[in-house]
């Protein structure tokens, strides 16, 4: 067995157990990357949004995260886009 199957997959595993291992897989990807981005937008929009922090929000710090955050996901985007369409 090589470093990649687990002891549940072997090499005659059927389609749909392999099937339901990916998107399983891919799942937690996914959420890994969603918690990952959110830690990150959070910190980099905080730190340069929020000035003086307190128990609230002012409307300006409201709206520069949100602005942020817009240009931090129209940022990750076209990243990706860049990234995927070089590969194909």
């Amino acid at each position: 067995m090589d470093s990649f199957s687990s002891p549940s997959m072997s090499s005659s595993g059927s389609p749909a157990n392999t099937e339901a291992l990916m998107d399983q897989i891919k799942a937690q990807l996914a959420q890994a990357y969603a918690q990952e981005f959110l830690e990150t937008v959070g910190n980099k929009c905080f730190a340069k949004c929020v000035t003086k922090p307190g128990s609230s929000l002012s409307g300006s710090e409201s709206s520069c995260i949100s602005r942020c955050v817009d240009r931090y996901i129209e940022a990750t985007g076209i990243v990706s886009r860049a990234l995927f369409s070089s590969t194909r």
